[in-house]
Parts: C-alpha cells; structure tokens; sequence
C-alpha cells in the first residue's frame, strides 16, 4: 500500500560499523564537502553529458523554479534490470544509499544484497531519508517505469533516475536532484542550502558509484560476496 511503512533494518543491513571506522570514513570525504561550493558548475554536472543535462527527466515540471538542480551520470557495465533493484531498495534503515554510513544511515552498513522485501515498489511508497517520515523528511514514489526511470518526489523536490541500455549490455544511469530553496522559511532554507551545497555532491557521487559496484558484482554473479 503506498502508505506502508517503511519497516524494521533489514537484516541484511542491521550491522553498524565500528564507531571510528565510520568517523574516519567521513573524514575522508572532508575535503570534498568543504571545497564543493568552490566547484558548483561542475559539480553540478559531474558525469553527465551536455546532452543529459539538457534532456527532460521524470518530474521536471513539478519544480519548475528550482534553487538547486543537478545531474550526474555513471556508465555501469550491467544491464538496467541488474542495477534498477539497487535503486528501488534505496532509504534510510532500508537498504541504506550506498554512502557514508556515518551520515545518511544511522551508522548502518547499507546493503550487499538486493533485499526482496523493498521491490515491490508503488506508487505512494514512501523513500525515508531520516528517522521520522515526513512529507518534509521523505520522498514518495511519483510515478515509475520498471527498469526504465523512477520518480520520487516532495512538496519542494524531485529526484529522478534514468536506465537507458547501452549496446555493450551495460547501463547509463542518470539522475537529476531539483530542489527549491523555501526563502519564505529562512530556517529551512538556510538548513536545505548548506546541506545540497556543501553535503550533496561528495554524498551523491558515492551513491552513483556504490550503484555501480553493486550492479557490477551482480552481474559477476557474486552478489553476496563481501566487500574489500
């Protein structure tokens, strides 16, 4: 139902990493999230074409004045139905967003394996981005084509993604972030800019590339298997 909850840890993410391991992973990625307004144009951008940046994606329309608005791309040599089951499970204390545990997941390891509890997705399900959902602390499915796009959306945001198949047998994964800036409530607004201007891109960059290791493997048949 799409007012379902978004359930327990799974178990296959319930392990945290050891405190110092998580802090120090953090403070790895300090530099990139210190100098990342220093680098917005590119950043912005990074991965993507000047044609994918230009294209239409999912959900343009429902932001149409965005403050912040982003498209990175990653060429994964998977095919789309591979890499699409890494997306749908995404969200905090589901299988995690492949990132720094320390920040976007509670200290939770996010997952090795495709979890089958959270593909099932419809339309309403919400995508939790912190402990307490809200229409404010979480996305809902918009609207989505199995292995093909996928929308989630709030009041103030959109995040979408792209599958297109490449002739190789891989995939180009694109995903675009638009986010207005709520000046009428500058606390917010305030609390929303720092975290996209300094904390998205070293945060999204992790997810595209997490994607990819994961599909990858997958796709080795080693889906299971632990990582380095």
């Amino acid at each position: 139902m799409g007012d379902r909850p978004a359930g327990p840890v799974a178990s296959r993410t319930a392990a945290r990493r050891p405190l110092m391991n998580g802090v120090l992973d953090a403070l790895g990625g300090l530099p990139l999230f210190l100098t990342a307004p220093l680098y917005r144009r590119r950043h912005l951008r990074w991965g993507a074409t000047d044609a994918e940046v230009v294209a239409p994606m999912p959900g343009d329309e429902r932001v149409p004045r965005a403050s912040f608005n982003a498209t990175r791309a990653i060429t994964i040599a998977a095919p789309p139905e591979a890499v699409w089951p890494w997306i749908v499970q995404m969200g905090y204390k589901r299988a995690g967003f492949y990132t720094y545990a320390l920040l976007d997941n509670a200290g939770y390891e996010s997952a090795d394996a495709v979890l089958p509890e959270y593909q099932s997705l419809q339309v309403g399900d919400w995508m939790p981005m912190a402990e307490k959902v809200s229409e404010t602390t979480a996305f809902r499915v918009a609207a989505f084509a199995e292995n093909e796009w996928l929308l989630w959306s709030k009041p103030d945001s959109t995040w979408s993604w792209t599958l297109a198949p490449l002739p190789d047998g891989g995939t180009r994964l694109v995903t675009r972030l638009k986010q207005r800036y709520q000046w009428e409530r500058p606390a917010m607004a305030f609390f929303t800019l720092v975290l996209l201007e300094f904390g998205d891109f070293p945060m999204m960059r992790r997810v595209l590339r997490g994607i990819r290791e994961r599909a990858e493997r997958r796709g080795a048949g080693a889906d299971s298997a632990p990582r380095g």
